[in-house]
């Protein structure tokens, strides 16, 4: 099989183990417009990117209306353009990017679906709000008419067996399940990736974002 064959058998053999309840979320970062197709093809309708510049020059070439997740650090000089290619923001990490999601989502006139990412793994190196710190930032969005808070994303430690980043699985879905007991929103629980996701689906998550396993290594 060629490489787009092999993307397609791939798709659709994480679609059909995939439980019901959980969407697969196909990570773009670095992949090209033929192999983003190729898993639309195979029925995956949901896609993310990392980074607004890189998604400005696919998003377009694509023959086809597909939901885009916004998965990386956003910066708020890129809300903008963020905004013209994503249906939703999983990494809002800061009161101030909440806030300049929220004057220009007014400006639009436009409701945005939000998630915060969490920091679980208390990494300094990486974003995302601290685990401590989360309920603090979810208490912005009753002051947010253009954002609607849905949930929660994390990646945790990269590093180690995939067992390794349970802990802080458990940890972002505690914090998911007390958020959810006061705000009837809250619905999406997005962790894991290619080495980790059954470990995340175990853990709560209903939104897993898969790269590697889907399209193969990054050239």
């Amino acid at each position: 099989m060629n490489k787009l064959d092999v993307i397609r058998a791939n798709a659709e053999k994480l679609l059909r183990e995939l439980p019901p309840h959980v969407t697969l979320l196909a990570a773009a970062k670095t992949r090209s417009p033929e192999e983003i197709q190729a898993a639309w093809q195979a029925g995956i309708c949901c896609f993310g990117h990392n980074y607004v510049q890189e998604a400005q020059q696919m998003i377009p070439q694509l023959p086809f209306k597909a939901e885009w997740h916004m998965i990386g650090h956003l910066q708020r000089n890129k809300v903008v353009q963020a905004l013209s290619l994503f249906d939703m923001v999983e990494s809002v990490d800061s009161v101030r990017l909440i806030n300049e999601l929220e004057k220009r989502c007014a400006q639009q006139e436009r409701v945005l679906p939000v998630l915060i990412e969490v920091n679980s793994g208390c990494e300094q190196n990486k974003s995302g709000v601290l685990p401590e710190e989360v309920e603090k930032i979810a208490a912005q969005f009753c002051h947010t008419p253009h954002l609607i808070l849905l949930g929660l994303m994390t990646i945790g430690p990269l590093s180690g067996d995939a067992q390794q980043a349970r802990p802080f699985f458990r940890v972002t879905r505690e914090i998911f399940e007390r958020l959810r007991k006061e705000n009837p929103n809250i619905s999406w629980l997005s962790m894991g990736m290619s080495h980790s996701y059954q470990i995340a689906i175990e853990e709560g998550a209903n939104l897993v974002r898969i790269g590697t396993s889907l399209f193969g290594p990054r050239g």
